[in-house]
């Protein structure tokens, strides 16, 4: 696949009906400076509005409408592109997707079922009812139009002026580090950055496929994939992605530090990537210039709620 030119596409698509995030660099969340870009000020709250606007424009849309399972911020995401574009959505979450995250769909007028159970849970039972109604199912990771529409993230950032040698990414199902992967194929150093307690990318890459994981921890809601996606496997075999896994600790602080020094407010998840570098799981080679992308703020419980 022309990874360069499907993500072309997906910018033409989601152009107008998606935002372009801030950067900023920061002096004092590490000793050198370190570039940021605010994907948690994204349409619901993360990168997920772009894979989800990507795919509904792409294709015609059943009269069934469309259907997803999610954490919570993917099925946000489809909820609020479903509403935008006049399509009804349906919407499985599993009960860990918190109170916060399972209200912003409700706020989008979707039809929501909380599932018990994970993801892959939520996902089985997405699958049931795309076949029994008739629905377009738009996968949270592992679907060429959604990879291409996280891809525009970082098609945007290097449009903005990123100079950064590496770009710490969190890694749930994949879908976003694999856009990253699709746009620069090996251009520019992705460190794939994974919570200890669901590490679906380098369970995968150490038995080289994907293989299921256990999912637990405090970003098991947006980082909580049982396996990895086949396309962003593929895309980090082939481009030797490193992986660094880090510990629930170190992503809280991670995330305390963010409000701390810039009143930045993340959800776990959108302070996975940032917890590699101030924990030290990943060491930067003197020089080595460093970006890190802030992924989603849809934090529980809701701090104005």
């Amino acid at each position: 696949m022309n990874w360069k030119a499907e993500i072309e596409k997906a910018a033409d698509r989601t152009r107008g009906h998606t935002v372009t995030t801030p950067v900023m660099t920061s002096d004092v969340l590490w000793e050198r400076p370190v570039a940021l870009k605010l994907e948690h000020l994204q349409h619901t709250g993360s990168f997920k509005a772009r894979g989800a606007f990507n795919t509904l424009r792409a294709v015609d849309v059943p009269a069934g409408g469309v259907v997803a399972a999610s954490g919570g911020n993917h099925g946000a995401a489809v909820a609020y592109a479903a509403h935008r574009l006049g399509h009804k959505a349906r919407i499985f979450v599993p009960e860990i997707a918190g109170p916060a995250k399972i209200a912003l769909i409700e706020r989008t007028g979707a039809d929501l079922t909380v599932v018990p159970g994970e993801y892959a849970d939520a996902l089985d039972m997405a699958k049931r009812y795309e076949q029994e109604q008739a629905a377009m199912q738009v996968h949270a990771y592992d679907a060429p139009l959604t990879v291409a529409g996280q891809g525009t993230l970082m098609r945007e950032w290097e449009a903005q002026g990123l100079e950064a040698d590496t770009v710490l990414i969190a890694v749930g199902g994949g879908g976003l580090i694999g856009g990253a992967l699709a746009w620069t194929m090996g251009g520019r150093k992705i460190v794939a950055v994974e919570p200890a307690a669901c590490n679906t990318l380098g369970a995968a890459l150490t038995a080289g496929a994907p293989v299921d994981v256990s999912v637990s921890g405090v970003a098991a809601n947006a980082l909580g994939a049982r396996r990895i996606g086949q396309i962003c496997f593929d895309l980090a075999q082939a481009q030797a992605t490193p992986v660094i896994t880090v510990s629930d600790a170190a992503i809280t602080d991670a995330q305390r530090l963010l409000w701390q020094a810039h009143r930045l407010l993340v959800e776990p998840a959108g302070a996975c990537a940032l917890a590699a570098l101030t924990s030290g799981a990943y060491v930067p080679a003197p020089g080595e210039r460093v970006a890190v992308l802030l992924c989603g703020g849809n934090i529980a419980p809701d701090p104005l709620g």
